[in-house]
């Protein structure tokens, strides 16, 4: 029982915690910004370049109760990255920035499904 407890705990949070790493991998891209700029013109455009950041932030929120919106969006925001970039680039391109959306999307279908399986078992043992 206790292995159970433990392995839906790790299901719970791993996609969480790896969400969070995604959004401050993505974050150090718009750390360039300061190469091109100089002193307080340089807060703007650093501003713009955390939008991403800050819209996976608001996703993470929404998807931390709600599992099954996570993965969808995750997913989805895969695919998007996907099309947009455009099939002409090295596979480097998609394993970088998709692939750990399309892991954190699967981690939050696992765990909503745990969850759904949880509450059946809960209802069927009432």
């Amino acid at each position: 029982m206790n292995l159970i407890i433990n392995r839906g705990k790790i299901i719970f949070w791993l996609p969480r915690i790896l969400s969070i790493i995604f959004v401050l991998f993505l974050s150090l891209f718009s750390l360039d910004v300061f190469s091109e700029y100089n002193g307080w013109n340089s807060i703007l455009p650093f501003l713009v370049h955390l939008l991403p950041s800050f819209v996976l932030l608001g996703i993470i929120i929404i998807s931390w109760k709600r599992d099954l919106v996570g993965a969808i969006i995750f997913l989805s925001l895969a695919i998007f990255y996907i099309l947009m970039v455009g099939f002409n680039r090295p596979l480097s391109w998609y394993v970088s920035i998709s692939g750990p959306t399309i892991i954190v999307s699967i981690l939050f279908f696992i765990s909503w499904f745990q969850k759904r399986k949880m509450k059946e078992k809960t209802l069927i043992n009432n």
